[in-house]
């Protein structure tokens, strides 16, 4: 008797699944077509730090000549835009907690589009400083706010997908940047740099007004009371119907929001401007929230502290280490790193929804070390050697295209999607904004002592001590982050709480294993007695 009903039921759900298998894709190209639409004009935003890196690697040479200025003066020169980014992260969770996700992106826009004026028409050093201030806060804006509203607004199909954007258009930027430095090369050399600095204002007014077409972010509305508004985003965003309400549902629980409640506009009891969160996070945090907040910051310090910036700031140096002595030819090698590394984003964007977060991070870390410690031993010959190598010059170039290779599939856009994810919903903009204040502080330091570094401990020792430091954020990464594919945010907080996560991943595993066994007896003995 249980055979014919369970029979019906499968038949139900067969039949079942073949209907959201008939409708779905009807309905979902016309929804992710819009939060596609939102999260590229979001993640241009990030054009601004890729353009800025990549052309100050070249025009670095350039303001050395012009201005006579030191090697440390140049460290300092391109390194602090990472430590005055530190101003804008840290205002814009806050900021974006007031004034809403989409005006935020367009203050940043506003700022560095003022920096970017300041650095083209600089007459001498004191005067390029003050320009890299201004451009920094703008860079910290953009780096905090883009990956927040894109989570915030994407499906959890293609959540990954999406919010890997930022990194693509940083890498676009870069690249951007590098064609500049070629282009503007063959100025001279007062002008030169001066171009390739100014150049990148254009971008920043087309973005700001780009961003005025998109909806606000559907969760800060939720939480100033805005429902009304925040349903008609997410029945555009939403992969359906249904999923729009599930993901309704879910974010007014999130901020404490009766369920039945189904008004337009309603008086939220304290409007959420971000107070208390600091004390939440540092003070008083529950297991989860530290276990949050030390994955959100591991991810962030290691992702620079592998030594990225230094290879993509200072390549043209690299390669002057390595045996290419003409300026031409080092700002083209660079073009070539631009290019590699904008190829392999955009092949991750695919794959972080399909392959998952962990396998990603994983195996990227892991071709790091590889190619980082190629790099160094390559550099090392090279160093020790009296006579031009040819085939360790050509294992250096490679070795360097390899290490933005394997950042990029995994290590480059997997940091932004996975600390802008993991947040509740409440600490989320200003805990993303502590991830990016690591990055920009790692990534200041590092870029900011390279020269001095290599200098101390040889080119080939610094690159050893990269690899040494990526290393130990594999063994971190396998131990402390859980996978996040396909969870709702609203749903993160079940993966957090314990450190030993993996361990009590494979507890419940066992659980779930034996109450199948005691379900699967039941069913045996139901069919025994029938």
């Amino acid at each position: 008797m249980a055979g014919p009903h369970h029979d019906a039921v499968s038949g139900h759900l067969a039949g079942s699944d073949k209907v959201h298998a008939d409708f779905g894709p009807v309905k979902k190209p016309k929804r992710n077509k819009f939060a596609f639409a939102c999260a590229i004009l979001a993640s241009m935003t990030s054009i601004l730090l890729g353009y800025d890196i990549g052309v100050m690697s070249g025009a670095a040479i350039y303001i050395q000549k012009d201005l006579k200025i030191s090697d440390v003066q140049v460290e300092i020169l391109i390194g602090t835009l990472n430590l005055y980014s530190l101003i804008g992260s840290a205002a814009a969770g806050r900021t974006s907690d007031w004034l809403g996700r989409r005006y935020t992106i367009v203050l940043a826009g506003s700022i560095f589009f003022i920096g970017a004026l300041l650095m083209g028409f600089a007459t001498n050093y004191a005067f390029l400083m003050v320009g890299r201030f201004v451009a920094g806060i703008g860079v910290g804006y953009a780096l905090m706010i883009a990956p927040v509203y894109t989570a915030e607004v994407s499906p959890a199909s293609t959540r990954g997908f999406l919010n890997s954007f930022p990194e693509v258009f940083i890498n676009i930027g870069l690249l951007f940047g590098y064609v500049s430095n070629y282009a503007f090369s063959k100025l001279s050399t007062h002008l030169g740099w001066r171009m390739m600095l100014g150049v990148g204002a254009i971008p920043s007014v087309a973005l700001a007004i780009g961003v005025l077409a998109m909806p606000e972010s559907p969760r800060w509305l939720v939480m100033q009371g805005r429902l009304g508004e925040a349903r008609r985003v997410l029945n555009k965003t939403s992969d359906s119907k249904e999923e729009a309400q599930i993901r309704l549902s879910d974010i007014k629980e999130a901020a404490g929001i009766p369920l039945d409640c189904d008004n337009d506009i309603i008086q939220v009891a304290k409007r959420s401007h971000g107070e208390g969160v600091w004390k939440e996070l540092f003070i008083y945090p529950t297991p989860l929230v530290r276990h949050v907040l030390i994955a959100a910051i591991g991810i962030h310090f290691f992702q620079q502290a592998s030594g990225i910036d230094s290879v993509v700031l200072y390549s043209p140096r690299i390669f002057e280490k390595a045996g290419i002595t003409s300026d031409g030819h080092k700002l083209l090698a660079t073009i070539a790193v631009g290019f590699v590394k904008t190829t392999f984003i955009l092949v991750a964007t695919f794959l972080v929804d399909r392959v998952g977060r962990r396998p990603l991070l994983l195996s990227s870390v892991a071709g790091m070390v590889i190619s980082l410690g190629t790099l160094a031993v390559g550099l090392t010959i090279i160093d020790h050697s009296q006579k031009r190598l040819t085939w360790a010059v050509v294992l250096c170039i490679l070795m360097v295209l390899s290490n933005v290779a394997t950042f990029s599939i995994g290590m480059g856009p997997i940091t932004w999607v996975y600390s802008s994810e993991i947040f509740p919903l409440r600490l989320r903009a200003q805990g993303a904004s502590i991830g990016v204040a690591v990055n920009r502080v790692t990534s200041g330091v590092i870029s900011m002592t390279f020269i001095s570094l290599y200098k101390a401990i040889t080119i080939g020792g610094a690159f050893f001590l990269y690899a040494g430091i990526a290393t130990v954020s594999w063994i971190f990464f396998y131990l402390i982050l859980p996978e996040t594919q396909g969870k709702t945010l609203e749903e993160m907080g079940g993966l957090f709480g314990k450190l030993n996560w993996k361990c009590s991943e494979k507890e419940n595993e066992e659980v779930e294993g034996n109450g199948n066994g005691q379900v699967q007896l039941g069913n045996a003995n139901g069919q025994s007695s029938a």
